[in-house]
């Protein structure tokens, strides 16, 4: 591939060689190791040495949602992945009314059966991408009465939402977390990018209002993982990286608003207190006053340091974003996959490879495509 002029060569091939491994080691372990024929599921982790699936003890709906994203965007030839998919979604986890499970066992028995937002918001989110790639009118349905009950069932009466609920819907406590809530934005762009309900566009509005108020951090920007002022609370960098990429590419939605500014400023606070200097290296979790509290390092957390990169765009940030892909791929990347979890100085923390990471891995490189495309 010829080295854009507007990137520099060090940045475009980085970004073609992180590509590659995607495209010629992660998607095959998932083809046919990380397949369990007689489900139709993906494993939910392998080993990171072999690549053999770790022994099962669940399958979860949300990463059964995340394959069929990853398989949606994989090409024709994946198509029969993306349609078995999409089917053993709506067969193991759903009740054909847009309510789900969020797990069952190994043999394919219902395990938990709570009502997760994040679950519901990852079949939105897939739904949404797999019409928008198939065409099936099954999932586009499928997404609408999943929102509709999501609206009817988890809002809290203060423009968000309840984490979680009983299997029967009742309210057992579960308090309003800011993961699930970024995920069912995710979901919602994805939605509105695809069937263009205006409700989706004033929901989502309603939600950066919302959620600035009860979770972003007046002095740094920063939205925290509880409530404002709740004890326990923590900043995760990756987090705040991956709530700017998400607003900064709905322009016509959140341009000018006040979350954009504070997201803005979140994105220079994750990055001086949250990304080591020499590695690049994302950390888990800060205080609110930008003081190390984890400084453990997830695979997640670094493809969404380089996504916000990406989207942020300036030459600073693609400089930045050169050397993070040289160092991303010597010391999360291998030629069997992927390491999920580093300890600072590199140590190899955790030896297994989700389901759901590649997830992460496709959306960050995406936005590195984008910059060699638009170049």
């Amino acid at each position: 591939m010829p080295v854009p002029s507007s990137l520099s060569p060090s940045l475009a091939a980085g970004i073609v060689a992180l590509t590659r491994h995607y495209a010629d080691t992660v998607l095959p372990l998932w083809r046919a190791a990380g397949w369990n024929e007689a489900l139709q599921l993906p494993y939910e982790a392998l080993d990171d040495r072999s690549g053999r699936p770790l022994a099962a003890v669940r399958y979860r709906a949300m990463a059964c949602a995340r394959q069929l994203f990853i398989f949606s965007h994989a090409g024709p030839a994946d198509a029969a992945r993306a349609e078995a998919l999409f089917a053993s979604l709506q067969r193991h986890f759903g009740d054909g009314n847009g309510a789900w499970l969020y797990s069952i066992d190994a043999a394919g028995q219902p395990l938990d059966s709570r009502r997760d937002l994040y679950t519901f918001a990852f079949v939105v989110f897939a739904c949404a991408q797999y019409h928008r790639l198939s065409g099936s009118a099954a999932a586009l349905e499928l997404m609408r009465r999943t929102t509709e009950l999501i609206e009817q069932r988890f809002a809290d009466g203060q423009g968000l939402y309840l984490s979680a609920l009983a299997e029967d819907f009742a309210d057992d406590g579960a308090p309003v977390l800011q993961n699930p809530i970024m995920h069912l934005t995710e979901a919602y762009l994805a939605a509105y990018a695809i069937d263009g309900d205006a409700w989706y566009g004033q929901r989502l509005r309603e939600m950066g209002q919302a959620l600035l108020a009860r979770f972003v951090d007046p002095a740094s920007g920063c939205v925290a993982e509880l409530p404002q002022g709740e004890a326990g609370n923590r900043i995760e960098p990756g987090h705040q990286f991956e709530w700017f990429s998400l607003v900064m590419g709905a322009p016509a939605l959140f341009a000018g608003s006040a979350l954009e500014a504070a997201l803005r400023r979140a994105f220079v606070f994750a990055q001086r207190h949250g990304v080591a200097a020499g590695t690049l290296g994302v950390s888990a979790a800060l205080a609110a006053d930008g003081a190390l509290q984890d400084a453990t390092q997830r695979i997640w957390a670094q493809t969404e340091f380089a996504r916000a990169l990406a989207v942020e765009g300036s030459a600073q940030s693609l400089g930045t974003l050169a050397l993070w892909t040289e160092r991303f791929r010597s010391r999360f990347l291998h030629d069997g996959g992927w390491h999920e979890v580093l300890g600072p100085g590199g140590e190899v923390l955790r030896a297994d490879m989700p389901s759901t990471t590649p997830y992460h891995l496709l959306g960050a490189y995406q936005a590195l495509q984008a910059l060699i495309e638009r170049a």
